[in-house]
């Protein structure tokens, strides 16, 4: 039994037996594969197949799984089919390689209204589950402030630093490309079709409120969530995947105030930052394209933008940023949490903590412009 692998067919009346032997390892993957392929083409007889293991002298994960491909390739033949003859030492293994995909092919891949009602009403009942888990990190985030507040020595200031030198410094770059580029669209735009009624100025009234309210911190934000919020996130769910979250709770530390606290504190202070500075941009570039396409001076530009803007507005901006940047990087970090072990499983949640981070900053600007819209401002 210590040669090449091998599967006989043995007659037993109206059964017929496969008898494994000898080592089933991925050292013997090309002969496996072959003698498996063979076997496989029983599938569309009808008689009683039974998978003899008992001789096999050697068992891996890839000769288990063979075993469980020919067991089921057999059984969609409707023959029925079993292995037997398995030892104490190879019975977990095999069984541990038949929960996977477990879902025969053919259900996976039917569509029928029903599957699709099913799937739309667990994605309606994953929201409650979602805003619980964006809640509890709040609540976790926020006393691992006050634990802090409490002892400032346990603050971890150089994290912190480093966090924010990654999400503020080395986005700025970006980010003022980016409004640059936003700023000078909008007045190109702006200027093409008001200058139909010859109202070419009114660009700037337009470029200066939509820039400092809304479209420069929102699309700040929908950066800063593709971009700090998905690293965020995939930082954390390496970190859950190598069992240093599961190591840092083992010694005594608290992971949300060593883990995800820096990151919270440094989004929150780059986050209007990056605001400021691509509201700047944006502005000059609108400033830009209206001397250069719409023939506004720079000086008859910035008059009539210090009469168009107040700092109400700029202060609005100010305002949206911060909590902005909480909601990022609270979706981030529970998506980061979320992870399991495996990379598919890193790269679903990667997705969902820039799709959710981009989905609740836009509620979240649409809640602060009912509220300002509400007070006058």
């Amino acid at each position: 039994m210590n040669g090449d692998p091998t599967l006989e067919r043995i007659a037993r009346g109206n059964a017929l037996a496969l008898c494994a032997g000898g080592p089933w390892t991925a050292t013997f993957a090309p002969v496996l594969e072959r003698i498996v392929a063979d076997a496989e083409k029983l599938a569309g007889s009808r008689l009683d197949i039974l998978i003899d293991v008992s001789q096999v002298s050697r068992l891996d994960t890839f000769g288990a799984w063979l075993i469980e491909r020919l067991r089921r390739s057999l059984a969609q033949g409707r023959a029925e089919t079993n292995i037997a003859g398995l030892s104490t030492n190879y019975a977990s293994l095999v069984d541990e390689v038949r929960r996977v995909n477990s879902v025969p092919a053919a259900e996976r891949a039917s569509v029928t209204i029903s599957g699709m009602l099913a799937t739309l009403g667990r994605s309606v009942a994953t929201i409650g589950d979602t805003f619980l888990g964006l809640i509890d990190m709040l609540g976790a985030v926020l006393a691992a402030s006050v634990r802090v507040l409490l002892h400032p020595r346990s603050f971890r200031l150089t994290s912190t630093v480093h966090h924010l030198e990654q999400v503020c410094w080395r986005a700025v770059p970006i980010i003022v490309l980016i409004t640059f580029l936003i700023g000078c669209i909008i007045s190109q735009q702006g200027i093409f079709h008001f200058r139909r009624f010859g109202a070419d100025i009114f660009v700037v009234d337009m470029l200066g409120v939509l820039v400092l309210r809304e479209i420069g911190v929102l699309l700040v934000a929908i950066m800063v969530a593709g971009r700090s919020g998905s690293a965020y996130t995939a930082e954390l769910g390496s970190m859950k995947m190598r069992e240093e979250i599961d190591a840092l709770r083992t010694m005594g530390f608290d992971p949300i105030e060593v883990l995800i606290l820096p990151r919270m504190l440094a989004l929150v202070i780059a986050m209007p930052i990056l605001a400021f500075l691509g509201a700047m941009a944006a502005l000059y570039g609108g400033g830009l394209v209206a001397w250069l396409y719409g023939g506004v001076d720079p000086e008859a530009f910035l008059l009539r933008l210090r009469d168009a803007i107040s700092i109400d507005h700029f202060t609005v901006g100010m305002i949206k940023a911060p909590v902005m940047a909480a909601v990022i990087g609270i979706v981030a970090c529970v998506e980061g949490l979320a992870v399991q072990g495996s990379a598919e499983s890193l790269g679903q949640h990667t997705t969902a903590s820039v799709v959710k981070g981009i989905f609740f900053v836009i509620v979240m600007d649409g809640v602060f412009a009912i509220f300002f819209a509400a007070i006058g401002i």
